[in-house]
């Protein structure tokens, strides 16, 4: 990579750490037309600056209206790459379903979740809030997504999390999936008491966790 293409990449990480929608999907457009190849815009520029965004958000130095104007930003860049990583051949790591169990009203946890891992490279198959379970079962079974990620923000909607499971087991899928729970009344060891295969605290945790799943 030469100094200018160093150069138009970081200014693409940065700005969109800032949540510069505008700057960031010309700062893309222009990268295209000097020839830096998609792949480095999205690992180098927008996941890279997502990544610096999810580290912040970690240590309290981001908070969530900042995440969220980041990952608009990165959406709207995205916009942009698609066209280009699609004819480099470039296809996203793999699908995630990802929803709010059932009787769960909550939505701004999870949509963080979602922005995070789509800003891994994932492709996220939202199926909202009040989900239930035999719901979750049908969109692994269109999409063939591999990690199905579950957010409960009541201590009474938690159990939501365990149905899912049971579910994905009545469906004889279970194995093939990597199922990732989270929410403010989830714990570690709740986690494991219904079978969940991966807990995190916080979106950036869940993220990485995505990632780390598909590059097993």
């Amino acid at each position: 990579m030469g100094a200018n293409t160093v150069e138009i990449i970081n200014e693409i990480s940065e700005k969109l750490q800032k949540g510069k929608a505008k700057e960031v999907t010309a700062l893309v457009a222009e990268a295209l037309e000097k020839g830096v190849s998609p792949e480095s815009i999205l690992n180098e520029g927008l996941i890279s600056g997502m990544n610096i965004i999810g580290e912040k958000f970690k240590r309290n130095e981001a908070f969530v209206p900042e995440v969220l104007i980041a990952a608009r930003a990165m959406n709207e860049g995205l916009k942009v790459l698609r066209p280009a990583l699609a004819g480099a051949g470039v296809k996203p790591l793999g699908k995630a379903v990802i929803c709010t169990v059932k009787g769960d009203m909550h939505d701004i946890g999870k949509n963080l979740v979602k922005m995070m891992i789509e800003g891994q490279g994932i492709e996220c198959i939202d199926l909202g809030v009040d989900v239930a379970p035999e719901r979750v079962v049908e969109a692994v079974k269109e999409s063939g997504a591999k990690i199905v990620c579950l957010s409960a923000l009541l201590s009474t909607t938690m159990m939501g999390q365990k149905d899912v499971i049971d579910a994905l087991k009545a469906a004889g899928i279970r194995d093939q999936v990597k199922v990732m729970v989270g929410g403010a009344p989830v714990t570690q060891q709740f986690a494991d008491e219904i079978g969940a295969d991966c807990y995190t605290l916080d979106a950036a945790s869940a993220a990485q966790a995505a990632r780390a799943f598909f590059e097993e």
